[in-house]
C-alpha cells in the first residue's frame, strides 16, 4: 500500500485505527506519526505548485536548498498549523531530502563513520561502522520510493536501470561506489549497496593512525613509487584495496601525466597532470560499450608517464600487463585475491578466460617481466585493516614465478575485547630492486637494523 493509500485510510477511519488490541500509547504514537505524514504530504504537494522543482537540479547547491527550506516555512505558516520547533526541523529537512538529496539515506551520508550502507528492500537498512555491520530505524515509504532514490543516483552519471537492465554500478558525487539491483532479480524489492568514500579522504599517515601499517612501512612504499616500479595492489572485498591505490598515487611527482581507467570513478588524485577515464556500459539497444580495455589500448596513444587501473577484472588484464612491460613502468593497480601467490594465479586464470592462447609459462614470464610489487591488504575479523605483506617477484624459476616478502604482519592472538594483536616486521631480506632504490635515496639498511631490534 502506497503513502497515499496509508494517509487516506488513516483519515477515513481506516482499519487500522479501528484495531482495539493495541495498547493506548502506541496507538497516539501512531496517530502522532500519520498527522506529521499528512502535513508532510501536504506541503510536498503545495512545493510542487509553488517551485519548478525542475529547475532546482541546475542552481548551485546551497541556493537550491535555500529556496526549498525559505519556500517550506512560507507554506507552513501559511497552513496555520501547530507544530513544534523539533517536528518544522525534522519537516524541512525530510523534504529537502527527498527534493535534493537521497531522501532517507541522506542523514547516513553525512555520518561519517559510516562505510557502508547495504539496503535490503524499503524496510531494511543496514550500515557499517569500524568493519561491524548495525541494522538502523531508516525506512522507505515502498519499493516506488526506493526505485526514485535508486533512479535519481544513476541519472547523476548517465546510466539507466530498468527491468530490461536490473543491475547497474554508479556513483556518488564524493565518489561513493553504488551497486544496485531490481526486481525480477532481487526477489525481495530494490537492494542497494553504497560503499561509501566520505568527505575527508584518507591519506598514508590516517593509515599509520589506525594501525593499518608502520611509517618504516610507508616510508618504503613511497620508495617504490617514486622508483617507478609497477605496482599490484590486493586483497578481499572492503580491505581498503582503493584506499590504499589512493594513498600511493599521492606520492608520484607532480611533473608526470598519469591516466586513470575505471569501471566506476572513485580515484581521487592531487596531482595537476591527471586524465581520467571511465567505462560506458551500453545504451537501451545493446550499443554503445566501452570497456576498460579499449579504454586501456587508447590510454597507450595518450603519452602517459603512469597509467592507473581502479581494478583489473578482465580482458584488459593482457593489454595491462604489456603496457607495464613495454615502457609505461610506474603503474599501478588492484585486484581480487587473498594474498599475493594467489594475485598471480588470478592474473593467469583472467588471462586464459580472456582469450590470451599462451602456454603457462609464457603467461608467467610476462607477469614476472610486469610486476614489480605486490601489497596485500586485508579487513580482520575485528573489522581493522592491516597491510598483510610487502612482496616482491624476482624473476622466474623454471615454471614458477618467484616471490620474496619484504614486510609482513604476525598475528599472536586477540585481547579481550575481540581486537587482533600482532607486530609488523620486516622480513630482513635485501630487496632484488635495492639499487633502484638506492638511486632515488632510500637508505635499504632501516629494514635491516629495524629486522634486529
Amino acid at each position: 500500500m502506497s503513502l497515499v493509500d496509508r494517509i487516506s485510510n488513516a483519515s477515513n477511519g481506516g482499519p487500522q485505527r479501528q484495531h482495539s488490541f493495541v495498547p493506548a500509547p502506541k496507538r497516539a504514537k501512531s496517530v502522532l506519526a500519520d498527522s506529521f505524514q499528512q502535513l508532510k504530504l501536504a506541503v510536498h504537494n503545495r512545493l510542487f505548485e509553488t517551485l519548478d522543482v525542475a529547475r532546482l537540479e541546475n542552481l548551485e547547491p546551497d541556493l537550491a536548498v535555500s529556496k526549498v527550506s525559505q519556500c517550506i516555512n512560507e507554506i507552513l505558516d501559511q497552513e496555520g498549523r501547530l507544530i513544534t520547533d523539533s517536528d518544522r526541523e525534522r519537516l524541512t529537512n525530510e523534504i529537502k531530502n527527498e527534493l535534493l538529496g537521497l531522501g532517507p539515506l541522506e542523514p547516513l551520508l553525512w555520518d561519517d563513520s559510516i562505510t557502508d550502507i547495504l539496503v535490503n528492500g524499503p524496510n531494511q537498512v543496514y550500515v557499517e561502522r569500524e568493519g561491524k555491520l548495525y541494522p538502523t530505524r531508516v525506512t522507505f515509504n515502498d519499493n516506488q520510493h526506493l526505485m526514485l532514490v535508486i533512479d535519481r543516483i544513476v541519472a547523476q552519471v548517465g546510466r539507466r536501470i530498468d527491468e530490461a537492465s536490473p543491475m547497474v554500478d554508479a556513483r556518488l558525487a564524493d565518489g561513493s561506489r553504488v551497486n544496485a539491483i531490481i526486481p525480477p532479480l532481487a526477489l525481495d524489492g530494490p537492494a542497494l549497496s553504497i560503499r561509501r568514500f566520505g568527505r575527508k579522504r584518507f591519506n598514508i599517515q590516517d593509515l599509520v593512525d589506525k594501525g593499518t601499517l608502520t611509517q618504516e612501512m610507508v616510508e618504503l612504499m613511497k620508495a617504490l613509487v617514486k622508483a617507478r616500479l609497477n605496482i599490484l595492489i590486493c586483497g578481499g572485498t572492503g580491505s581498503g584495496k582503493t584506499t590504499m591505490l589512493n594513498c600511493l598515487s599521492a606520492f608520484i611527482p607532480d611533473d608526470e601525466r598519469i591516466v586513470t581507467i575505471e569501471d566506476s570513478a572513485e580515484l581521487s588524485l592531487q596531482q595537476p597532470h591527471v586524465v581520467r577515464l571511465e567505462t560506458r556500459p551500453s545504451n537501451i539497444e545493446g550499443k554503445g560499450e566501452v570497456n576498460q580495455r579499449e579504454l586501456l589500448r587508447n590510454t597507450l596513444r595518450m603519452r602517459p608517464d603512469r597509467i592507473i587501473v581502479g581494478e583489473a577484472r578482465g580482458a584488459e588484464v593482457f593489454d595491462m600487463l604489456q603496457a607495464m612491460s613495454t615502457g609505461h613502468d610506474g603503474s599501478l593497480t588492484t585486484l581480487h585475491a587473498n594474498n599475493p601467490r594467489d594475485s598471480l594465479g588470478r592474473l593467469e586464470m583472467m588471462m586464459m578466460l580472456f582469450g590470451a592462447s599462451l602456454p603457462e609459462r609464457a603467461m608467467r614470464q610476462q607477469i614476472s617481466a610486469s610486476l614489480d610489487i605486490v601489497i596485500h591488504v586485508s579487513r580482520m575479523s575485528d573489522g581493522t585493516r592491516k597491510v598483510m605483506k610487502i612482496s616482491e617477484i624476482t624473476g622466474m624459476e623454471g615454471e614458477m614465478v618467484m616471490m620474496q616478502d619484504l614486510y609482513e604482519f604476525v598475528r599472536t592472538g586477540i585481547n579481550a575485547n575481540g581486537k587482533i594483536l600482532g607486530t609488523f616486521r620486516p622480513t630482513g631480506i635485501r630487496s632484488f630492486y635495492a639499487s633502484r632504490l638506492e638511486a632515488i635515496g632510500y637508505r635499504f639498511e632501516r629494514l635491516m637494523r629495524a629486522n634486529e631490534n
